[in-house]
């Protein structure tokens, strides 16, 4: 990225503006806080909208209604304070049906009368088997009883007190309160049923919140500008490839143009460009919102790489594997290239290690043919986990050796050698305390020099003096590379609950499957067990396939994913008007 100033002369500002965004390629920065009733107008015209398409199915299947956008998102509006209102008075109904239920069905209004006429009604609530003391002349009619507690009415002539928290009589009866609740749903409901209606105009709506996007990007571009008389005055960050566009412009418009490396304290936008081959893990990223920061390195090759082999041993079942492929190939059309990429790479990566373990559908019994594919190997459970701690040693491996080659021309490229020998130093070390597999005696040698390497090299001497609480922390960190080592058995352990899952539901269904009407029952139930099981699967993936890669090797990188995307100041919308000379923008309604 360069870092690119443009000058303009102050009121031709929105021209510059109107180039820039034709352009497309400057990611604009504010050079001072964007402010403005304009913009605070733009901004609550786009959160106004924003909200109304949240109410909407994307994937209705009616025709528009022909309204204009205005007119239906006022009239999604509508639909949002009345259901509120609606939401709002079901609760209140349903918290007076459940105080006032236990005393059965009356009109509190005769209970007014009563009053009127000196005799007094009051209800009372008390624990169980409490038996409080009624003044004398009053008469005590039980209502009802729970486990907890007992409900009974009070009456006598004149006003009375009972030593018991008494019932706030209702507004209405429970026949009305019913009726009320009955209502309030069906008002509810015919929400639901025109907010579907209105769901048809989808796209109509997804327009203007581009076109009030894109307003509001314009304005925070104008509103961030410096402007010294005759001069104003913007910043952003263009890839180094696309300066000759904004140069050729600046030529054409008259514009002055300053082309800087960024500052290392300036917050540059990522592009990421990964290899072709690499390109699908992007949907990964997308979906967690993640990105490596500018100055970091991108290692999209290695997390895809290592992202699928976790997947596919943390699922680890062919049979889900297959699953997977047939629905991404039968959604092919309807997903992002990225995100298709990445379940087929995924899926492969599953059938490939369900296939070598044997496992296809949690099934104990396999056919010879599958069967005889299976990697023996890998049936014990021993050296499963120990394929699991040298899987984290080389991911580990492979993030100093990075790194070191990154900085290969400073002494601390030799810290991070160190760090691997360190590391294959604690996989030796895990592999004998947690397998009871020998431990080579070369590899305390490895181990020391390791250490070793770190102590000297670790922090430049000019630096000691602010660094030198890394040489004290230096023991923990030690522990910290066997842990996360160790750590990368949650492979084998997640594997495995899957594997126990998958059988159970077999084993327990399996003898049910004699009869036509059983054997249909445990089918669906069967199927719903491995759907489920599907599901917490690839939880398990969400939660640890992607902690491997985002948390242990990233910190061997020193890679804090402190990214933010490179958005370049660009039109949304073709048809949307050139820039708004000192015209607001639609104001939000209430």
């Amino acid at each position: 990225m360069s870092k690119v100033t443009v000058l303009c002369v102050a009121f031709a500002k929105d021209e510059a503006l109107d180039a820039l965004r034709e352009l497309g390629v400057l990611h604009v920065v504010p050079i001072r806080p964007p402010a403005g009733e304009l913009l605070d107008d733009a901004r609550a015209r786009l959160l106004h909208v924003r909200r109304a398409l949240e109410m909407l199915d994307p994937k209705a299947p009616g025709s528009p209604s022909g309204q204009s956008a205005e007119e239906v998102v006022e009239g999604i509006w509508k639909i949002i304070h009345r259901r509120k209102e609606d939401e709002e008075m079901l609760e209140s109904l349903r918290h007076e049906q459940q105080r006032i239920a236990p005393f059965g069905s009356f009109d509190p209004a005769a209970l007014v009368q009563l009053k009127e006429q000196g005799i007094c009604v009051k209800l009372y609530q008390v624990l169980r088997g409490h038996e409080p003391l009624i003044p004398e002349g009053a008469v005590k009619i039980t209502l009802g009883e729970d486990q907890a507690s007992s409900y009974f009415a009070v009456v006598s002539r004149g006003d009375f007190q009972v030593e018991a928290p008494e019932v706030r009589l209702p507004d209405m009866s429970l026949k009305e309160i019913e009726q009320n609740i009955a209502w309030s749903e069906a008002r509810l409901a015919e929400s639901e049923r025109r907010l579907q209606e209105y769901s048809n105009d989808y796209a109509v709506v997804s327009r203007i919140m581009d076109r009030a996007e894109e307003t509001v990007e314009y304005l925070e571009a104008r509103q961030g500008m410096t402007t010294s008389e005759p001069v104003a005055w913007l910043q952003g960050f263009c890839p180094v490839e696309q300066v000759a566009v904004v140069r050729a412009a600046a030529a054409r418009y008259g514009w002055g143009l300053v082309e800087v490396e960024p500052d290392p304290d300036d917050r540059v936008p990522t592009l990421l460009r990964p290899s072709r081959w690499a390109r699908p893990i992007k949907a990964l990223y997308d979906m967690f919102g993640i990105l490596p920061g500018y100055d970091e390195v991108d290692i999209s090759p290695v997390f895809l790489v290592f992202f699928s082999i976790f997947f596919g041993m943390l699922i680890g079942d062919a049979g889900y594997g297959l699953i997977f492929l047939v629905a991404a190939l039968a959604a092919r059309k309807k997903m992002p290239s990225a995100l298709f990429g990445l379940l087929v790479i995924t899926s492969v990566a599953t059938i490939v290690w369900g296939v070598l373990t044997g496992t296809w559908f949690s099934i104990a019994a396999l056919p010879a043919p599958l069967a005889k594919l299976r990697l023996n190997w890998l049936k014990d459970n021993t050296n499963l986990m120990e394929l699991c701690f040298f899987i984290g040693a080389v991911h580990l491996t492979i993030a100093h050796g990075w790194k070191a080659f990154r900085i290969r021309r400073t002494a601390q490229a030799l810290a991070h050698l160190g760090w691997i020998g360190s590391t294959w130093g604690m996989f030796f070390v895990a592999r004998h305390l947690i397998l009871n597999r020998g431990l080579p005696s070369f590899m305390l040698a490895v181990l020391a020099v390791g250490v070793v390497a770190i102590v000297l090299c670790m922090t430049p001497p000019r630096k000691f003096k602010e660094e030198w609480f890394n040489h004290a922390m230096l023991p923990l960190n030690l522990i910290s590379n066997f842990v996360d080592i160790v750590s990368y058995v949650r492979l084998f352990a997640v594997g495995s609950a899957t594997l126990a899952v998958g059988a159970a539901f077999n084993d327990m269904l399996g003898g049910l499957m004699k009869g036509p009407i059983s054997g249909l029952i445990a089918a669906v139930i069967l199927f719903g067990g491995h759907a489920l099981n599907i599901g917490m699967a690839i939880l398990g993936v969400m939660v640890h396939g992607v902690r491997l890669n985002t948390l242990e090797f990233s910190q061997h990188m020193d890679i804090a994913w402190k990214g933010y995307a490179y958005r370049p100041f660009t039109r949304r919308l073709a048809e949307t008007a050139t820039a708004h000379k000192g015209a607001a923008p639609p104001a939000a309604s209430a």
